[in-house]
C-alpha cells in the first residue's frame, strides 16, 4: 500500500531483487516508478519491467476488498496507512495473508525524559500518530501474523517531509536558523535505505510475528548538531545563523 514517493520506492526495489512479485497499490498520481540518482539506465528498465500496479483509492473500501481478493497477496506492505479503519477491508479481502508489514511511528511514544524508548514504553493514546497505535490493536485483535516498524525521524533521498531538506533551505538561502529551546534537545534520525532494509529482514522472519520493532540511527544528535552537521555537509557558514527561540518568541 503506497510505494511511490519515499518508503516504498527503495523497499519496492530491494524487493524485486530478491526475486518477490511486487504490486504496488496507488492512487495512480505519481509516476510508478522513478530513476534514482545513481541508477543506471538498466537498472531502472529491468526495475520498471517487473512492477506492477493496482489503482485505486484505500479509501474505498469496496474496491480495496474485491480488488485485493482477487488478486489473493500473500503478504502485505501498508506504508502510507494512517488510520485502523484502513487496514479493516485488507485483512477482510485476504483471510490467508501470510504476513502484514506496517510502518507506524516512533510519535507513538508518551514523551518521556529516559531516552531512547523502548518498545514497551507507555504509548500516548492521545498523540497524533494515535491511528497507527491503534492499527497496530486492530492487527493484534484479528490474531494475523502482523509486524510494525516504528522509525524515528527518517532522512535521505525522496524525502518529502522537512526534515533535513529545511536546514538545508535555511543554509543555502543565508536565512536564520531558528531551533525551540536551548538547541541541546536530542533526537535520532535513521536513513531510508536502512529501514527499506529492516522492511525486507523481518519479512517471513518467525522472530518478526506479531512484534513491534523501534528502528533509528544508532547516534543521538541535538538540534543544534543537527543544523552544524548540514552545514558541514554543505558547505554552508553556519556562524552566527542558529537562533534559539522560546514558545513565547
Amino acid at each position: 500500500m503506497g510505494g511511490t514517493r519515499f518508503i516504498g520506492v527503495f523497499l519496492s526495489r530491494l524487493l524485486v531483487k530478491e526475486g518477490h512479485q511486487v504490486t504496488l497499490f496507488t492512487r495512480g498520481k505519481a509516476p510508478i516508478a522513478q530513476q534514482l540518482p545513481g541508477e543506471s539506465d538498466q537498472e531502472f528498465a529491468e526495475f520498471s519491467s517487473k512492477i506492477l500496479h493496482l489503482k485505486g483509492d484505500r479509501k474505498d473500501y469496496d474496491f480495496v476488498k474485491s480488488s485485493l481478493s482477487a488478486k489473493g497477496f500473500d503478504v502485505v506492505y501498508d506504508i502510507n496507512g494512517r488510520e485502523a479503519d484502513e487496514v479493516e477491508p485488507i485483512l477482510d479481502a485476504l483471510p490467508n495473508l501470510e504476513q502484514f508489514i506496517y510502518c507506524s511511528s516512533a510519535g507513538v511514544y508518551l514523551k518521556s525524559d529516559l531516552l531512547p524508548h523502548c518498545e514497551t514504553d507507555t504509548v500516548d493514546p492521545k498523540s497524533r500518530h494515535k491511528g497507527k497505535l491503534n492499527t497496530e490493536s486492530v492487527l493484534e485483535s484479528k490474531g494475523v501474523n502482523w509486524t510494525s516498524l516504528r522509525p524515528v525521524y527518517i532522512y535521505g533521498p525522496l524525502n518529502y517531509n522537512p526534515v533535513e531538506e529545511w536546514f538545508f533551505h535555511r543554509l543555502k538561502a543565508g536565512r536564520p536558523i531558528p531551533i525551540p529551546g536551548s538547541g541541546i534537545q536530542v533526537t535520532q534520525l535513521g536513513h531510508v535505505k536502512d529501514l527499506a532494509r529492516a522492511f525486507v529482514q523481518v519479512l517471513g522472519n518467525e522472530k518478526a510475528s506479531r512484534q513491534v520493532f523501534n528502528i533509528s540511527g544508532e547516534k543521538y544528535v541535538t538540534f543544534d548538531g543537527l543544523a552544524r552537521a548540514c552545514a558541514k555537509v554543505t558547505g554552508y557558514c553556519i556562524a552566527g545563523s542558529v537562533e534559539h527561540r522560546m514558545p513565547d518568541d
